[in-house]
């Protein structure tokens, strides 16, 4: 991550100086050999298909002399030691951070992460004030010294005698499921591999009384044809004490190729919900396994539940967006979990509704309002409506409920790093926690803004517009412009310490609430996937025009960012409108948008994307692919 971040700045910084670093130096060559394929009748040649073979001898060639260029150019960058050493002087100041925390009676398990170690680790807490009651569960970076051993996840057992953890090694994510005394910290001899990969991920849930998990796996070597082991996630149960192979197979069989499943068990443990998405396009079907011990189906695809969690008071509760797009709240009683017999308690309005948590004697909600947040809390039958105040223009990451009824939440803004406040029950003003972060940096002279652009079409593209107080708008600050417009993914507020340095020397920081995203709910999101992609990028190049039309900077000022889908962006406004900026940052961007689903991942992207057998969505992702 740190990399990554000095990576950024420097090519941020490099937009302001490329009339003073050469790059006379001609990119190394690139062969040509044409490789046509027809898509829908048409005939496309594709002359670089032979650089997806990256075990050959010349794609490497060629590989290692683009990055010899690259590493002479940001090497001779005039700033880049005072980035470096600026860094490392504040990466030595940061304070611990807590994330992922999950509750039991009496204890708190939670991650952390603790620079300069490489990995964040597992520890338990008596409660989110007693921080001298830390205890390390697990700490990846001793059993791996070279700090490339990662914990996946972790799900404690009902009891919190146990825990179980998925560890993956080498940067890979590919997951084997280990078993830990909370206590003692002691290692079960129980190892079960290949329960998380890449994009469809992981998880588990445990029985009752803690002798077991169900837990998901793909499929081992000769289940399934090797071009599948890494799709095809089932749910398995193991009896802790046993060998894996004697687990037994619960459901899964019939789930989607591209399935990716998420498990909870409700409290007393009596039952257990998997949530199956159909690959990383937003639909979801729900399945219930209780104390007779057959799964039964609640939902399905087309009933657009996007989420379900189990209540303390036998009762599942439901995101809709059946006929609202913002969400809605479903209570459906466990004794008969069948849709039709769910009934509506909190009905769609302006906020998009996005997390649910119900505790023993509320419900709350976390909720987008076009990027930043805001939590409310009900009665368990939706009503007495009360909205938790929060900081402005934050962002809400985290909810969990305590046994006593209270909230735990992690907020965090432009301006300030993440804290868990604590709202006990019964009121409603939070209070800031022992957990919470610390800057080796002060943001206090930022001002953030939120400003509307006009997309091509006339819809109103939320910008958040970060700078020093009193900066002048006269068209000459370096601005650097972030998006992503996928999957239904928000882009709502964060910290990061290192833009001190962008602000430092008078940039403009810029988070645009673009299309395909979730800030204005589900209609936000399809208005920008499958064959309306091209939204996306008009929503992009709008923000950018803005910027320059109110005199923020101007297009020789101008850098943009995104990564994975806000990659895909990159490379699309390289294509279609390189006039408007003077440098890109991309990240793992997917580009040639016609033999993405042929990737190891890209399966799991068609539901969102679409795919070239479609005649309608090829077209689509021919237009824009680059």
């Amino acid at each position: 991550m740190r990399a990554n971040l000095f990576l950024s700045l420097l090519a941020t910084a490099a937009a302001l100086m490329l009339n003073n670093v050469s790059l006379a130096e001609h990119a190394p060559d690139t062969p040509k050999k044409p490789v046509a394929t027809e898509y829908n009748g048409l005939t496309v040649e594709d002359p670089y298909q032979w650089l997806e073979n990256n075990d050959d001898s010349q794609v490497k060639a060629w590989s290692s002399a683009q990055n010899q260029r690259t590493r002479k150019y940001l090497d001779s960058l005039p700033d880049r030691a005072a980035i470096e050493k600026q860094l490392s002087d504040w990466y030595a100041k940061t304070s611990p951070s807590y994330f992922s925390l999950v509750s039991r009676p009496g204890i708190l398990f939670a991650m952390k992460f603790q620079p300069p170690k490489q990995q964040p680790m597992l520890v338990t807490l008596a409660s989110a004030d007693d921080l001298k009651s830390e205890k390390i569960v697990l700490d990846p970076n001793v059993l791996d010294t070279k700090g490339a051993t990662t914990i996946d996840w972790f799900v404690p057992s009902l009891d919190a005698k146990c825990v179980a953890v998925s560890l993956s090694t080498g940067g890979s994510e590919d997951g084997t499921l280990h078993f830990y005394e909370t206590a003692t910290d002691k290692a079960l001899p129980d190892a079960i591999g290949h329960v998380q990969y890449p994009t469809a991920g992981g998880s588990a849930a445990w029985n009752a009384d803690g002798t077991g998990v169900y837990y998901t796996r793909f499929p081992r070597k000769g289940e399934r044809p090797d071009a599948d082991l890494n799709f095809y996630q089932q749910i398995y149960f193991h009896k802790l004490g046993t060998p894996d192979t004697d687990d037994t197979y619960s459901i899964g069989k019939d789930f989607p190729r591209i399935a990716e499943i998420t498990l909870q068990s409700s409290r007393d443990g009596k039952y257990i919900l998997a949530t199956v998405a159909n690959g990383d396009g937003g639909d979801f079907e729900h399945f219930l396994l209780g104390s007779e011990g057959i799964w039964k189906q609640i939902t399905q695809f087309s009933d657009q539940i996007k989420l379900a969690r189990l209540g303390r008071d036998d009762a599942i509760y439901l995101l809709s967006r059946a006929e609202a797009p913002r969400g809605k709240i479903l209570r459906l009683p466990l004794e008969v979990p069948e849709l039709r017999n769910a009934a509506e308690i909190v009905s769609a309005g302006e906020a998009v509704i996005e997390q649910i948590v119900p505790s023993n004697d509320a419900l709350y909600t976390g909720d987008l309002l076009g990027g930043p947040s805001q939590i409310r809390r009900f009665d368990l039958n939706g009503k007495n409506a009360t909205v938790i105040p929060i900081p402005q223009i934050s962002s809400v990451q985290e909810m969990l409920a305590l046994e006593n009824g209270s909230l735990l939440f992690r907020d965090v803004s432009y301006t300030a790093p993440a804290a868990w406040f604590q709202c006990s029950a019964g009121k409603t003003e939070p209070a800031k926690t022992a957990l919470r972060s610390t800057s080796p940096v002060s943001l206090a002279d930022i001002e953030v803004r939120r400003e509307l652009a006009t997309s091509k079409d006339g819809t109103k593209i939320p910008l958040n517009i970060l700078f020093r107080k009193g900066t002048k708008r006269d068209g000459q600050n370096p601005t650097l412009l972030y998006g992503y417009g996928g999957y239904g993914i928000s882009m709502s507020p964060n910290f990061d310490f290192t833009r001190r340095l962008w602000f430092n020397r008078g940039g403009v920081y810029v988070v645009a609430n673009i299309r395909g995203g979730g800030e204005f709910g589900e209609e936000w999101h399809k208005a920008g996937n499958l064959t309306k992609k091209q939204n996306v990028f008009d929503d992009f190049t709008a923000a950018a025009e803005y910027l320059i039309k109110e005199k923020y900077t101007r297009s020789e000022k101008l850098a943009i960012q995104g990564g994975s889908n806000g990659g895909l962006l990159m490379g699309a406004l390289i294509t279609q409108r390189p006039d408007l900026f003077r440098a890109v940052v991309s990240s793992v961007g997917i580009y040639d948008m016609l033999r993405v689903e042929l990737a190891p991942n890209g399966a799991f992207n068609v539901t969102e994307f679409g795919t070239v057998q479609n005649p309608e969505q090829f077209k689509a992702l021919y237009a824009y692919s680059p």
